[in-house]
């Protein structure tokens, strides 16, 4: 263990919470390490608009939070995607244990922020992914001309109400309370929005039907009335739980006591009761949980780790090296990668024309890094998205010679696809329905890394567990490009098949590919439709996961 394997500190969330402990260490000259599994900007980057964070008039989160990655980059922060599985925090150096491998730093920051919480009424686990949502962001396209229900009385379910009217008939939000708790011109879209119907005092008690959602049972808790809503003949309905978060403090079970909440005590400096261990966002237990709030834990937090990490440094002798840093400047807005792959329709598309400097720093990474060629075969559609595709293709072949591209047959599903062939010309099992990009550019980029080698990292127990699926495995994983839950299921889908030839992993983008939703009745990405229809699997899936229900 030496200057170079250990950190000051290990971050674990991308929050603004965690983006800002790592852009205030970094600038103190610390060496710090995020590490996020999911997506960067935490839950207030699927919010579409920002208002009452000070100094910006109106931005969306995913433009909020990626100003604060790119200002910590610009210092010299690190950035990990992995998950965090356990902490040992033993010792002056302490061990945090990822998917990607172990990591040791003085000082390890939980800024995992929260969750959504069930709603706990009959029938809601049954209906997942088949008409009950979390997510208006990616799921809301399936409910186009048809019913919505939200239950919900704070901001979430008033902003997701208004969102959800963009493609439902109806929206009906049951407030249990008498008002929303939120801040009034939340409150005030929702209410006065012609498709928006606010039900107060109002409690959902079960959801029935057949293969889909057909009715919904709630109660008015002042009168005792009983309503139930029924779909009309022959179609579903939408019915999406906003009933708060829940603190993602599993990793700090056992190290600290939490409270009634979940929540992780800490003081003003954010340290808890555990030496070395410092919470921070809304995981921390507090009165107000905002994005403002959440910076303002994150500066607290970098502030106590600076001191605590300085006082080891002379300690243990051990002093974090940290790596050269690119200039500190106020950088330009990055474009957002849902956009990033249509090119200019007056012009030829190039790899300067899709993809912005932060995607083809990615790429170049990725490129010097394969061992091996791959091949793209393209399939067009003799429209729009084959000629995109292909454009894509050839883009990313411009860049590199680890990456050659061939054309195929004409799509056998009407959707333009990509299949991925090795470098011999065999087929890896990997194929992307529709033009990979969006939250899945990284997610495909990855899965070239994996069939080119070396791959992203495998324990011994993940390696031996892939390679015992003895039975061929058809995995379709069905997905949205604005979906941020999608990328770790489809990454897990694609590393077991990279890694066994027995296993295929095919993904869909469902904008392009609705016979599928309709086959297998998906009302929620990201969804694994295993051995056409043997098993349906909704939600996030990471490794383990996938492999647990595939065993």
């Amino acid at each position: 263990m030496n200057e170079h394997t250990v950190y000051d500190a290990v971050i674990v969330g991308a929050g603004p919470a965690g983006l800002t402990a790592a852009l205030y260490l970094a600038r103190a000259r610390m060496r710090v390490l995020v590490v996020e599994k999911d997506r960067i900007g935490g839950q207030i980057a699927i919010t579409s608009e920002v208002v009452n964070y000070p100094g910006v008039a109106l931005a969306s989160g995913a433009e909020l939070t990626q100003t604060m990655r790119e200002q910590a980059a610009g210092f010299g922060a690190e950035f990990m995607a992995a998950e965090v599985t356990g902490l040992d925090m033993e010792g002056d150096v302490k061990t945090v244990r990822t998917s990607k491998g172990d990591l040791s730093a003085f000082a390890v920051l939980l800024a995992t922020g929260a969750h959504p919480r069930r709603a706990g009424i009959e029938g809601e686990e049954r209906f997942a992914g088949r008409g009950v949502g979390y997510c208006a962001t990616c799921d809301g396209e399936f409910f186009e001309g048809k019913d919505v229900f939200v239950i919900g009385g704070g901001f979430s379910a008033a902003e997701e109400g208004v969102f959800l009217t963009k493609y439902a008939r109806h929206v009906t939000i049951l407030v249990r309370g008498d008002d929303f708790t939120c801040a009034p011109d939340a409150a005030a879209a929702a209410y006065n929005h012609e498709k928006i119907t606010v039900l107060t005092h109002t409690q959902a008690l079960a959801v029935e039907g057949d293969a889909s959602l057909r009715s919904l049972t709630y109660r008015n808790t002042a009168t005792g009335e009983t309503t139930v809503y029924r779909a009309p003949e022959g179609d579903t309905f939408g019915l999406f739980v906003f009933a708060g978060y829940e603190p993602a403090s599993e990793l700090a079970a056992g190290l600290v006591a939490l409270d009634g909440y979940g929540s992780i005590p800490a003081d003003e400096g954010c340290r808890t009761e555990c030496a070395g261990l410092f919470a921070a966002g809304d995981v921390r237990a507090k009165e107000l949980r905002q994005v403002i709030t959440a910076t303002g834990d994150g500066a607290a937090a970098a502030a106590s780790i600076e001191h605590y990490a300085a006082e080891l440094r002379r300690k243990t002798g051990i002093v974090p090296v940290q790596p050269e840093r690119a200039q500190a400047s106020s950088p330009a807005p990055a474009r957002q990668q849902d956009d990033a792959h249509h090119a200019s329709s007056a012009a030829p598309a190039t790899a300067q024309t899709l993809f912005d400097d932060d995607m083809l720093a990615q790429l170049n990474t990725v490129f010097a890094r394969m061992e091996r060629a791959v091949t793209l075969e393209v399939h067009g559609d003799g429209g729009a998205v084959g000629s995109e595709l292909a454009a894509y293709a050839e883009a990313l072949a411009s860049l590199t010679d680890r990456v050659h591209v061939v054309h195929g047959d004409p799509a056998r599903d009407a959707c333009a696809f990509v299949r991925v062939l090795r470098e011999d010309g065999t087929d890896s099992g990997l194929a992307f329905h529709g033009v990979p990009g969006g939250h899945e550019f990284t997610s495909f980029m990855l899965g070239l890394y994996n069939v080119a080698g070396p791959g992203q990292p495998l324990d011994d127990a993940a390696r031996v567990r892939i390679a015992s699926i003895e039975d061929p495995i058809d995995l379709k994983v069905l997905v949205s490009l604005s979906c941020t839950m999608c990328p770790e299921t489809v990454l897990a889908a694609q590393r077991i098949a990279a890694e066994n030839d027995r296993v295929r992993a095919e993904v869909y983008d469902i904008a392009h590919t609705p016979a599928l939703k309709e086959r297998y009745n998906v009302m929620s990405v990201p969804c694994v439709v295993v051995d056409d229809g043997r098993q349906v699997l909704f939600g996030r899936k990471n490794l383990d996961a996938l492999l647990e229900a595939l065993a």
